[in-house]
């Protein structure tokens, strides 16, 4: 059995011209740059900075948030070389089938199918809490019985505002990727000017005192057993530390995921009108963008509040409320609601076109993927994907399995910075409009830094993967190695006289 058969880089790009398979090229460097900051900026700006600030690292996680960029920053490296050269939809998918192989490929958009509509569920729910809140904000109310609350736990009730954001941002994505992200674009500009006048106003109330210190002495690790403890600890017994230099390390780990999506960017490949000049930018360009504010979101929470008095759960709101501006915490709320709304978006554009790859590769069924002239989208992808997500978001406690998003999205970072010195080894004819500098060793890098984070995650995390990554294993086994192009044409050349 060939399962690491591989699809030449010269047949991706064939396929693209495929009447019945052709996406629509109108996407700039700007759209691939805000389609980034999109997915980047979610909750994460309000809540996960002032608790990783409280728990881990004080004001020195800071120095946390610009180490986490620079080993995120890594694997976008790698991301950009390989769009920029590859420019076809499906991500790591597709770069892992030219390089890897065809089961490693099956693997990758396994894990990416795990990761963008875990990721897109688990946002939607998020989005229906701050949209709650803000209707409180507001002096309006919604019924518990069909809220956020209900979906704490497996129940007949259903998250009505979950399930119709995810309806409405589906019937988006079918209609066209033009205007899904003239959508995205007026959301992020509301995200970006409430961030701003947060981090502006945020600054008057600044104090000096509440930086020293700016990195808190060492304290004791943080404690976890049985199957909830990182896998690291379980077997090598590190564990993560608090505060300290080590504080700022763990901490690392953990605002890792905060930059989680900017992947996302090179699913759209096929889509740009000059991939080759603006993947490149729009990959690196939204990755330091969101650096630079989720230091400066990161300053202004320190420096209002002292670090130990953050409120974990709400740190821009309390930090206001405390500082006499409650009005302010409205505000924190209507850019949460406007933020995950582009996040659940993106997330569900970015499964779109992974599941679209594959079915062109018939790996899953090969009509699945036809693309509606009109409106130049896989519109049975769509529906279906937006049908998926919503049941989740609306019936299910999916916020409980947010580690597996982490997971599957480390895994297709790890594989893809090996296959780029692969392919530089097998394929050094191929024009590259952007390389990864020092290579291999920078990806090579990569691929280390995501092992070890990967490693921080949990053991039930891990567990749950495997049994993922079975039943990936049982449907490729038992459809998509036989009916694969890619294996089907190789049988036809093989054929005696053909």
């Amino acid at each position: 059995m060939d399962v690491l058969r591989t699809k030449s880089i010269e047949q991706s790009l064939a396929d693209t011209d495929d009447p019945e398979y052709q996406l629509k090229k109108q996407l700039s460097a700007i759209d691939l740059t805000v389609f980034g900051i999109g997915v980047i900026i979610g909750a994460g700006i309000f809540t996960l900075t002032g608790r990783v600030a409280a728990e881990y690292a004080g004001p020195g996680v800071v120095f946390s948030f610009v180490l986490a960029g620079i080993c995120c920053g890594l694997a976008a490296l790698c991301y950009a070389e390989f769009a920029s050269t590859v420019p076809v939809s499906g991500s790591a998918y597709t770069f892992s089938y030219a390089t890897l192989g065809e089961m490693v490929a099956w693997i990758i958009g396994w894990d990416l199918v795990l990761e963008l509509m875990l990721g897109a569920s688990v946002v939607a729910q998020g989005w229906s809490t701050y949209f709650v809140t803000l209707l409180d904000e507001l002096g309006m109310s919604w019924p518990d019985s069909i809220g956020p609350a209900a979906t704490s736990d497996f129940s007949w009730h259903v998250n009505v505002p979950a399930v119709l954001l995810v309806l409405v941002l589906a019937t988006l994505v079918t209609v066209g990727i033009k205007e899904s992200l003239r959508v995205n674009l007026v959301l992020v500009a509301i995200k970006l000017f409430i961030v701003l006048f947060v981090i502006i106003a945020g600054l008057f109330y600044v104090t000096g005192a509440n930086y020293d210190p700016f990195v808190p002495p060492a304290s004791d690790p943080l404690e976890s057993t049985g199957l909830t403890q990182p896998l690291i600890q379980w077997a090598f017994g590190l564990e993560q530390q608090t505060f300290g230099v080590l504080g700022i390390v763990s901490a690392a780990s953990v605002v890792f995921f905060a930059y989680i999506g900017f992947d996302v960017v090179a699913t759209t490949a096929e889509e740009a009108r000059n991939p080759q000049r603006d993947l490149p930018r729009g990959i690196i360009g939204s990755l330091v963008i969101c650096t630079v504010l989720y230091v400066a979101v990161a300053l202004v929470i320190t420096g209002m509040v002292r670090y130990d008095r953050i409120d974990p759960d709400a740190a821009l709101a309390t930090a206001f409320q405390d500082v006499g501006r409650d009005g302010f915490a409205t505000l924190v709320a209507a850019g949460a609601v406007a933020g995950l709304t582009t996040v659940v978006m993106t997330l569900m554009i970015g499964v779109v076109r992974v599941l679209f790859a594959m079915s062109r590769d018939a790996l899953i069924p090969h009509g699945f993927g036809r693309t509606n002239p009109r409106t130049g989208t896989p519109v049975r992808i769509s529906v279906v994907v937006g049908l998926a997500v919503a049941v989740v978001a609306g019936l299910t406690p999916i916020a409980k399995l947010e580690e597996m998003v982490n997971i599957g999205t480390l895994t297709a970072f790890t594989l893809v910075s090996i296959a780029v010195p692969v392919l530089r080894r097998t394929r050094p004819d191929l024009e590259r409009a952007f390389k990864v500098p020092l290579s291999p060793w920078l990806p090579i890098l990569a691929a280390v830094i995501c092992v070890y984070l990967a490693l921080n995650l949990s053991i039930e995390t891990w567990l749950r993967f495997l049994v993922w990554m079975v039943l990936g294993f049982v449907i490729y086994f038992g459809y998509g190695y036989r009916r694969s192009r890619v294996g089907r044409e190789t049988a036809l050349a093989e054929r005696p006289g053909s």
